[in-house]
């Protein structure tokens, strides 16, 4: 299959704005009848889909995001995500709003203004949220798709990275380097993403027949999903898997204080390839998350719901790739 055409590939075809054939292909005013015509035309010859006769009664043409601040603030990678989903969002002829969910409004299920005031006409919630908070949220009636997180038989669109098979892959390049007592850095009920990464790096050890012991799942963030100081076991594994890059650049520099080397006597493999897996000294084996992908698929699916498009809610799972670096080098010994 094809990619999904989008406003901007109709735009760039009638060399005019990506704002004019959203107007035309929502109904609204402010393109004349003739260029509506013509809009109207190509998108069905081109196969777009979801195309309006009437405007949505009250439509803004903003999406908002929400996001809890204590995921904004620890994790560089949603700052790349939030600007892929404003970029895409223009694609689509949509304004792309951020509102920073507190603790204490996340705690108490406290809807954001962006909701209460009606200031947009759909949400993408970014990272993990309470489920209480996450209900009321969607309770409020708002088209909503959940970005970088599931809730299962949750009944709402999610878009996710393939966190399986990345820990999973991750988890067998160390085997295949002859690494075969692995260990996990990463709190499992934190995120569904940490805890999907911990079931792929599950299947592959399970597959090679070994089992994963409890003493080399290490936890690295609290409750609030701030990170922790590293504990780490007194008998060290030949391997880590880390939750993240940073967690992982977190790792490097415990096992070297401890006289370790990496990857002489431990490999240590990140997950994101953001910032963090270059600037770790080695450089970090990491599975690269596909932000672009999410961004527009995730735009995409909530701009079918603002147009009122019926379809059953359905998570997609984008595949990233995985990034081989010094830091899972075949031990010299």
């Amino acid at each position: 299959m094809g990619k999904p055409v989008r406003m901007a590939d109709i735009a760039e075809r009638l060399d005019i704005s990506v704002v004019s054939v959203s107007k035309a292909l929502a109904g609204k005013p402010g393109v004349s009848e003739e260029m509506r015509a013509k809009i109207v035309t190509l998108a069905r010859e081109m196969g777009y889909e979801g195309i309006r006769t009437a405007p949505v009664p009250g439509a803004t043409g903003n999406v908002g995001v929400l996001v809890a601040d204590r995921f904004f603030a620890e994790n560089a990678l949603y700052t790349s995500l939030y600007r892929a989903l404003v970029l895409a969002c223009g694609g689509e002829g949509l304004t792309c709003i951020i509102e920073i969910i507190s603790p204490e409004a996340e705690r108490t299920a406290v809807l954001p203004a962006l909701v209460t005031g009606r200031k947009v006409d759909g949400l993408i919630l970014l990272g993990n949220l309470e489920r209480n908070y996450l209900q009321a949220v969607i309770a409020g009636g708002l088209p909503s798709l959940l970005l970088d997180f599931y809730i299962p038989g949750g009944g709402v669109d999610c878009v996710v990275s393939d966190n399986l098979d990345g820990g999973c892959a991750l988890t067998e390049h160390l085997l295949a380097q002859g690494r075969r007592e692995i260990g996990f850095v990463g709190s499992i009920l934190a995120t569904s993403s940490i805890m999907d990464r911990y079931l792929g790096y599950q299947r592959a050890l399970r597959l090679a027949g070994l089992t994963p012991r409890e003493e080399w799942l290490l936890e690295d963030r609290d409750e609030m999903g701030r990170f922790l100081p590293l504990t780490l076991p007194e008998e060290l594994p030949e391997a880590f898997l880390c939750s993240c890059d940073e967690v992982a650049y977190n790792l490097v520099a415990v096992l070297r204080q401890m006289g370790k080397r990496v990857p002489e006597d431990v490999a240590v493999c990140g997950y994101d390839d953001f910032h963090f897996a270059t600037l770790c000294q080695p450089s970090l084996t990491s599975y690269r998350v596909n932000v672009e992908q999410m961004a527009e698929t995730a735009v995409s699916r909530i701009a079918a719901r603002l147009r009122q498009e019926q379809a059953e809610p359905l998570t997609f799972k984008v595949s990233g790739r995985m990034v081989v670096r010094e830091s899972s080098a075949v031990s010299q010994g």
